[in-house]
C-alpha cells in the first residue's frame, strides 16, 4: 500500500477528465523559495510495510499511529549511531590527506568545522566522535550532519562502495548459511538497514534538480542505493515527490521518477518518457481499479504546471543477468503533458509525457545505441574488426576507431590466458580439492575453500566478496564440476569488451555491458619473463608488461568486520602478495588486458589467483571492477611506480624514467610507469 500526504484526501471523487485541460505555465520560469525567505519544505513519500524480519526504518515505514513523513532535516534521532572507527587513509598520490572533515560533537549537539591536526587531536583524547574524513578510495567512517543533508562527489562514492562491500559479505554468508546477524533474505536491503540505522547516508535534504555527487549516466543495482545516495527516496515506488509550502495550501512537487518497465511505459524515445501514474494495480487481494488523482500522480500534475525539473531514473534488465534490473541516472526531465486513458485492465491510468533537458550528457542513449548494435540494426562508425580474438574468446571483442585513420594495434598474437616457459614454483605442494560434484560455500571439507580461510571467494552470481593476498581457485585437476562457481577467472569473458581508439592515449578497452563492482573482466595474459626493463630506461623498454614488484596505491575496498557483528579488531589483509615477483609481457603474445591504460582514480584493480594444472600451482592476474562501470566507461587500473628512487628529470617535474599521465582525474598525479 502507497502512501504520503498530498492535502487532497478528502475528495470523495476525483473527475480524471480534469486532466486533459490542464496545460502548464509557460509564460512563469519556476521560483522556489531559499530557506532564508520562505518556508522550508516539507519532505513527503509513499510508504509501505516493511520486509519481514528488518527493523522499520525510512523509507521503508513510517510511525503506525498516523503515517507520518518523517522530517529528514531533523538531526535527533532516539537512538544515537553507534560511533565508527576512523580510517586513515592516503590521497591517490600517496600525500596525506590535509582538507578539512565535518565532526559531530555528539554532547553539546552541534556541527563543527575542524582542520586535519584538531581532528586528530580530539581522535586521539576519544572514540565517541562521529565525524568524516573523506579521502577518494577509502570508505568514509560516520557522515557528519552536513554532509548528511548535502553530500558531495567523494562522500557519494565512499556510501557506494561501503554499501556493496557490506553487501556482498551478507550475500557470502547467507550463501553458507552462517550468517551472525540473524535471516538475511535480502543482502541489499539488510545492508542498507544496517548502514540506516548507523547514519550512513547523505543528501537527506530533499531538493528539485540535480543531486550532489551523483552524475548523469551513474548505474545503480538495487534501489536502496538511491535511497542511501538522497537520489530517489522510497525503496519502491515510482514516484518521490515534496511539499511546497505556501499561504493558500501545500504543493506536492515531483522531484524523481523511476521508469522500471512495471507499467506500459514508453522507452523508446531516449529523450522522451511516457511514463504510467501509480495506483490502481491488481494484486492478490483486489483487481485493478481507476488511478487517483493524489500523492505522486498530484505531484507530477503540479510539476507540469510549474515546469520544475524532475530527475529521471530509468531501468532495463541486467544483460548479464537477466533476472534482475540495472538503473541509469538519465538527468533532469520536465513534464510536459498529461491525459487519461485506458490500460489493458479496462481501467484509467493517467499518462505523462515527460521530456529531457537538453545539453546533458547521454546515458539512456547510450544504451538504447548498445542495443542496436547488439541487434545488428545499425552500423558503427569507425569499425575495424568485429572480433580482434579471432574467436579466441566465447565473447566477441570489436576493434574501433573513430578518431583517425590508423588500421589498428601492432600485431600481436591473441591468447585468452597466461603462459608460463616453466614452472613457477612455490613453497606449498600443488593438490586441488576432492569434491565430488560441485564446491559448496562453507563446506570446510573442500580443500580449495580452506585455503581461502574458509570463506568461498565469490558469490553465488560469481562477484568476488573481498580482495584478498591470494585467492584460490579450483584448477582444471579438481574433480568437481567444470561450472564450478569457484573458477571465475576460468569462464571466460563476462561482458561484452571493446577495444577503441582514444583521444590521447592510443588505444583503450571499455564495455558494452554495465559492470557491477566485484564483476571478474579478464586476466592480464601474456608470457611469464624476467624482469624486463621499463619505458624510459635504459634498454629495450616494454610498454606491454606488468610487474607484481611494483608499488600500487592503496585503497580499502572489503567489509568492515563491526557492521556483520565480526571481530572488528582483526583486519583483513588486502594487498596482494605473490611469493614472488611475476612479470607478464603482452609485447607479442596477449589478450584484452594489454590494451588497459592507466588512470590515477582506476574502476578496476589487479588480484592474484592460484590454481593447480598438472599437479603444478600457477599464479594467474585477475582484473576485477572496483566499482559499478557504467556501458562505455574507459576501463583503467593503477600501473603502479617502479621501486627504484624517483630522481627528478632537469628543468622538469615528472620524475626521470616515468611518463606524463593524461587519464584526465581531478587528482591526477601527473606521470606513471
Amino acid at each position: 500500500m502507497e502512501g504520503g500526504g498530498s492535502g487532497h484526501n478528502s475528495t470523495p471523487r476525483i473527475d480524471k477528465t480534469r486532466v486533459l485541460d490542464v496545460k502548464p505555465l509557460r509564460t512563469l520560469a519556476p521560483v522556489f523559495p531559499s530557506s532564508s525567505e520562505a518556508p522550508p519544505f516539507v519532505s513527503t513519500s509513499p510508504f509501505g510495510p516493511h520486509s519481514s524480519g528488518f527493523a522499520p526504518f525510512y523509507p521503508f515505514s513510517a510511525p503506525q499511529a498516523t503515517q507520518a513523513t518523517p522530517d529528514l532535516n531533523q538531526h535527533t534521532h532516539a537512538t544515537p549511531a553507534a560511533p565508527l572507527r576512523l580510517f586513515r587513509g592516503t590521497e591517490s598520490n600517496g600525500d596525506a590527506f590535509n582538507g578539512e572533515a565535518g565532526s559531530f560533537d555528539g554532547s553539546k549537539g552541534s556541527a563543527k568545522r575542524k582542520t586535519k591536526s584538531s581532528l586528530q587531536k580530539r581522535a586521539r583524547k576519544s572514540q565517541d566522535l562521529d565525524f568524516t574524513l573523506s579521502v577518494e578510495n577509502n570508505f568514509v567512517v560516520g557522515v557528519s550532519l552536513s554532509e548528511r543533508d548535502d553530500g558531495n562527489g567523494e562522500v557519494v562514492h565512499s556510501i557506494r562502495m561501503r554499501f556493496d562491500a557490506l553487501r556482498r559479505r551478507l550475500s557470502q554468508l547467507e550463501d553458507a548459511k552462517e550468517s551472525p546477524v540473524g535471516i538475511i533474505r535480502r543482502a541489499d536491503l539488510k545492508a542498507g538497514n544496517i548502514l540506516m540505522t548507523k547514519q550512513v547516508r547523505t543528501n537527506m535534504r530533499k531538493r528539485i534538480g540535480a543531486v550532489p555527487g551523483v552524475e548523469i549516466g551513474d548505474i545503480f543495482f538495487f534501489r536502496i542505493e538511491m535511497c542511501l545516495l538522497g537520489l530517489h527516496a522510497p525503496s519502491m515506488a515510482g514516484i518521490d515527490y515534496m511539499s511546497l509550502r505556501n499561504d493558500l495550501e501545500e504543493e506536492p512537487l515531483a522531484v524523481s521518477i523511476v521508469s522500471s518497465g512495471y507499467y506500459e511505459d514508453d522507452a523508446e524515445d531516449k529523450d522522451v518518457l511516457i511514463y504510467s501514474g501509480q495506483g490502481g494495480a491488481a494484486n492478490k487481494d483486489k483487481g485493478a481499479t481507476d488511478q487517483k488523482l493524489e500523492r505522486g500522480n498530484l505531484a507530477l500534475e503540479r510539476s507540469l504546471r510549474r515546469g520544475n525539473e524532475v530527475r529521471v531514473i530509468r531501468g532495463m534488465k541486467d544483460s548479464v543477468n537477466q533476472a534482475s534490473k540495472v538503473y541509469v541516472y538519465d538527468g533532469l526531465y520536465r513534464v510536459q503533458e498529461s491525459w487519461v486513458e485506458k490500460a489493458k485492465s479496462g481501467c484509467n491510468i493517467f499518462k505523462y509525457k515527460l521530456v529531457r533537458i537538453p545539453g546533458q550528457p547521454d546515458a539512456f542513449g547510450v544504451w538504447k545505441s548498445i542495443e542496436k548494435w547488439k541487434e545488428g540494426l545499425s552500423s558503427r562508425a569507425g569499425l575495424i574488426l568485429p572480433d580482434l580474438t579471432s574467436g579466441a574468446e566465447s565473447t566477441a571483442v570489436s576493434l574501433l576507431n573513430d578518431v583517425d585513420e590508423e588500421k589498428g594495434p601492432a600485431y600481436f598474437t591473441y591468447v585468452s590466458t597466461v603462459k608460463y616457459s616453466k614452472s613457477f614454483k612455490l613453497t606449498q605442494p600443488a593438490y586441488g580439492c576432492n569434491c565430488p560434484n560441485a564446491c559448496q560455500p562453507g563446506n570446510l571439507n573442500c580443500s580449495c575453500i580452506r585455503k581461502n580461510e574458509g570463506n568461498f571467494p565469490y558469490t553465488a552470481n560469481g562477484v568476488l566478496v573481498c580482495r584478498a593476498p591470494m585467492i584460490h581457485e579450483c584448477g582444471p585437476t579438481c574433480p568437481c564440476f567444470p561450472n564450478c562457481k569457484n573458477r571465475v577467472s576460468q569462464t571466460g569473458l563476462k561482458v561484452r569488451l571493446e577495444v577503441f581508439k582514444t583521444k590521447h592515449r592510443g588505444w583503450g578497452l571499455r564495455s558494452w555491458d554495465p559492470i557491477r563492482a566485484g564483476t571478474f573482466i579478464c586476466e592480464y595474459a601474456g608470457e611469464v619473463v624476467e624482469k624486463v626493463s621499463q619505458p624510459g630506461e635504459e634498454g629495450d623498454g616494454d610498454d606491454y608488461v606488468f610487474d607484481t614488484s611494483r608499488v600500487y596505491e592503496s585503497f580499502r575496498w572489503n567489509y568492515e568486520p563491526g557492521l556483520v557483528e565480526e571481530d572488528s579488531s582483526i583486519e583483513a589483509i588486502e594487498e596482494p602478495k605473490v611469493p614472488s615477483p611475476l612479470v607478464i609481457s603482452s609485447r607479442n603474445v596477449g589478450n584484452v588486458a594489454r590494451f588497459m591504460n592507466h588512470g590515477c582514480y582506476p574502476n578496476v584493480f589487479w588480484q592474484p589467483i592460484m590454481y593447480e594444472h598438472n599437479s603444478e600451482s600457477f599464479i594467474h592476474i585477475g582484473f576485477f571492477a572496483m566499482r559499478h562501470i557504467p556501458p562505455m566507461t574507459e576501463l583503467t587500473y593503477d600501473y603502479g611506480k617502479s621501486c627504484v628512487g624517483e630522481a627528478e628529470a632537469d628543468g622538469g617535474s615528472t620524475p626521470r624514467g616515468r611518463r606524463k599521465c593524461l587519464c584526465g582525474a581531478p587528482r591526477c598525479r601527473g606521470y606513471f610507469a
